[in-house]
């Protein structure tokens, strides 16, 4: 029995996807929502819906009786297999020969996608993940803490909304902004694989790059969760990559955000055996590990 399970913003479209992925109707399918969407404050602590959509077995029809006779049945007329031009050819002594049974064409519904031609990461692209990461793990020497920047206040206003306890260290120097986060309610700032911690990021960083010519980069962390969370994703990134090496097949990771894939690219951009490339548009946007052939 064929099944699909697939994330959306409503429910909807993560029924709209599977189905899109299984080639089936919405009459062909039974569906469970396995997680309820959320917009949560302003979409900060979003959530996406997750569906379950399954195939419905067909019925099996009943088998008919078999009408008794009452006449002698005839015996069955025996049967040869001929060859002819590399065809098999059921011949009965009575004569009558049947011509070989049509195969069937496959149902394409399932391959109906396929030939569209993904989305790839640019070589631009997988350099500012090597930045970015690198911005996360080498900090400037010459940071000074703000009690007023722009970042800081932002970022009070929003999580005294949230209603969330927390302390904000804003530390800053001309090109580069890191905000430390830690509290009891960190983990709600950092929501579902650093979701919650993205948006807020995302939208600091409007705030502080409003109106100016030259690019401020703005790293949020809480707890520490940015290292452990690039620790992980590296040691994910090299088991997919020793798969994909040893199956000789493509691995294709689950969805990610931006930074994640970030962190995928620039792991295994020393692994000379696999190259990496995403496709798919957000939020499922996801990596795809290959092997050198």
């Amino acid at each position: 029995m064929k099944f699909s399970e697939k994330w959306g913003n409503s429910i909807d479209q993560a029924v709209d996807l599977a189905l899109a992925d299984l080639g089936l109707t919405r009459e062909q399918v039974t569906v469970t929502v396995l997680e309820e969407p959320s917009k949560g404050f302003f979409g900060i602590g979003s959530k996406l819906a997750k569906v379950r959509v399954e195939e419905i077995e067909p019925e099996k029809p009943a088998k008919a009786e078999p009408v008794k006779e009452t006449k002698k049945e005839e015996p069955k007329p025996e049967k040869q297999i001929k060859k002819e031009d590399g065809k098999e050819i059921v011949i009965e002594k009575c004569g009558v020969e049947e011509a070989p049974a049509e195969k069937k064409p496959r149902n394409k519904g399932r391959n109906r996608n396929r030939g569209r031609k993904p989305a790839a990461e640019s070589a631009a692209e997988i350099q500012r993940a090597h930045e970015d990461v690198k911005a996360l793990a080498e900090r400037p020497a010459n940071l000074t803490v703000q009690e007023d920047h722009p970042v800081k206040l932002f970022l009070e206003d929003v999580i005294k909304e949230m209603g969330l306890k927390v302390n904000i260290v804003v530390s800053a120097n001309e090109d580069t902004v890191y905000v430390d986060i830690d509290g009891e309610d960190s983990g709600t700032i950092i929501g579902k694989r650093g979701a919650t911690l993205d948006a807020i990021q995302y939208l600091a960083s409007l705030v502080v790059n409003k109106d100016k010519s030259n690019y401020i980069r703005v790293v949020i962390d809480a707890e520490g969760y940015r290292e452990k969370r690039e620790k992980t994703l590296e040691k994910l990134a090299f088991r997919m990559a020793d798969k994909a090496v040893n199956s000789r097949r493509s691995v294709k990771m689950e969805p990610m955000n931006p930074y994640e894939r970030k962190v995928i690219h620039t792991a295994l951009q020393s692994r000379k055996e696999v190259t990496t490339r995403s496709e798919g548009e957000e939020p499922y946007r996801k990596v795809i590990i290959e092997p050198v052939r």
